[in-house]
C-alpha cells in the first residue's frame, strides 16, 4: 500500500510541475463535432487551466493528418480517432509515441494502461470513451411482450415493423451472428469465413424486405419517430441524450450491442506538442473521462472513471440517474459484442463490398 501511495504521489507532484510550467500556447484539439465535441468542452477545455484549447471538427480518417505530416506543415495537435485509425496511423508514424509515465493513476494508484477496459493497443493513444451500435423502439411500440435480445430485432413476426440498419457491413454482421446462435467469443472466427459469411448474410436475409437504410446518425431517431420502422440500430449517445435530455421514450435493447473504442493521439510534428501533451494528461485522467459523462452516455474507457461515476449517482448534468444509458457497464456488457478493429482492417474489404451489394438487392 505504501508503495502505491508513493507512486500516486510522485506522479501527481510530476503531473502537476509540469502542467503549472505549461507555456501558454493555445492547442488544437480535433474531433467530431456535435453532442459529443460538446461534452469534450465541457469536461476537459473547460476544466483545463494551464492553457488554451481551440475545439475544431472534423470527418474522421487519416486523410488530412497524413497530408499534415508528410508535407511537413502540422497544424493540428490532437485528434480523436476511431479503434482503426489508431492502429494504422500509430503504425504510419503518424502520431506521437507518447511517454506512458506521464500520465495520471486512478484514485487508487492504478496506473493508466492497466486502468482501461481494453488492452492498449500502442504507445500512441491515450483513453477516450466507449460507445456502441443498439437497437432501440418507442417504449409504447409494442404490446405485451418487449424486444430484450438481439433475436428480436431480427424477429418481425413476433415484433413486425420495418428495421433502420446502417449502410456499413461492421456491427450488424457481427449481430447477424450473434441472432443466429453463434457464441460472443466465437464470432470473429466465425466471420473470418466463407460459411461465416454465408451464415450472416442468409440472417440479414431474413429482414432484407423489413429493412430501411441510414447512413447519418440523427436519421435512426427520424425513422422512429415517424414510425417508418418500429426498431432500429443507432449510436447509443443518440438514444442517450433525447432520454436524458429531452425525456424521449425510448428503450434500448442492449443485448447484442457492438461496442466500439475512442482514443485520443497526438499528431507527429504538432506544432505545440509539449502544452498539448499536458493537456493530455488532464483530459485522461479518472475525473475528466468521469466528468465527460455528465454530457452525454458514452462511456469512460477508464474503470476508474466508471466508478467515480456509480459512487457520484445521479451523476448527468440535469441531476439524473444515468449508468442504466451507458454501454460500459457490468450489465450491459454481459451480452456485449467488443468490436475487433484488426479483424475489419485486415479481413473487412471483401465483407463491406458483399454488404453494398445486398443492400443494393
Amino acid at each position: 500500500m505504501k508503495n502505491v501511495i508513493t507512486k500516486t504521489l510522485v506522479a501527481g507532484a510530476i503531473s502537476t510541475a509540469m502542467l503549472a510550467g505549461a507555456v501558454q500556447a493555445e492547442v488544437t484539439m480535433v474531433s467530431w463535432g456535435g453532442g459529443y465535441s460538446a461534452s469534450q468542452q465541457k469536461a476537459y477545455v473547460e476544466t483545463y487551466s494551464s492553457g488554451k484549447v481551440n475545439m475544431i471538427s472534423y470527418n474522421g480518417g487519416l486523410g488530412e493528418v497524413r497530408a499534415q505530416v508528410e508535407s511537413g506543415s502540422v497544424q493540428w495537435d490532437i485528434v480523436d480517432v476511431l479503434a482503426s485509425d489508431a492502429r494504422i496511423g500509430c503504425d504510419e508514424g503518424l502520431f506521437e509515441e507518447l511517454d506512458r509515465s506521464m500520465f495520471l493513476p486512478s484514485p487508487n494508484g492504478v496506473a493508466m494502461d492497466d486502468d482501461t477496459m481494453v488492452p492498449v493497443p500502442n504507445d500512441c493513444v491515450v483513453p477516450q470513451i466507449w460507445w456502441s451500435y443498439v437497437p432501440f423502439h418507442h417504449a409504447d411500440t409494442f404490446s405485451g411482450d418487449q424486444p430484450s435480445t438481439i433475436q428480436d430485432f431480427f424477429d418481425v413476426e413476433k415484433f413486425p415493423g420495418k428495421r433502420g440498419i446502417h449502410t456499413w457491413a461492421s456491427a450488424i454482421t457481427e449481430m447477424a451472428l450473434y441472432a443466429d446462435g453463434v457464441a460472443i467469443d466465437d464470432i470473429y472466427d466465425v466471420l473470418g469465413t466463407q460459411a461465416g459469411q454465408d451464415r450472416a448474410f442468409a440472417k440479414l436475409d431474413t429482414i432484407k424486405d423489413h429493412v430501411v437504410f441510414w447512413s447519418a446518425g440523427s436519421k435512426p431517431l427520424d425513422l422512429v419517430n415517424s414510425g417508418e420502422v418500429s426498431m432500429s440500430l443507432a449510436y447509443n449517445g443518440r438514444i442517450g441524450g433525447a432520454v436524458l435530455n429531452d425525456g424521449a421514450d425510448y428503450v434500448t435493447v442492449w443485448d447484442g450491442q457492438v461496442l466500439e473504442e475512442e482514443w485520443l493521439v497526438l499528431v507527429k510534428g504538432a506544432p505545440n506538442r509539449a502544452e498539448a501533451m499536458h493537456f493530455l494528461v488532464h483530459a485522461s485522467s479518472s475525473q475528466a473521462q468521469a466528468d465527460q459523462a455528465k454530457w452525454i452516455n458514452y462511456g469512460p474507457m477508464r474503470s476508474s472513471g466508471l466508478d467515480i461515476m456509480q459512487a457520484g449517482e445521479p451523476w448527468f448534468n440535469t441531476g439524473v440517474a444515468i449508468m442504466e444509458h451507458m454501454p460500459n457497464t457490468e450489465e450491459h456488457m454481459k451480452g456485449g459484442i467488443m468490436a475487433n478493429p484488426d479483424f475489419w482492417a485486415d479481413s473487412g474489404q471483401a465483407i463491406n463490398d458483399r454488404y453494398a451489394a445486398w443492400m443494393a438487392k
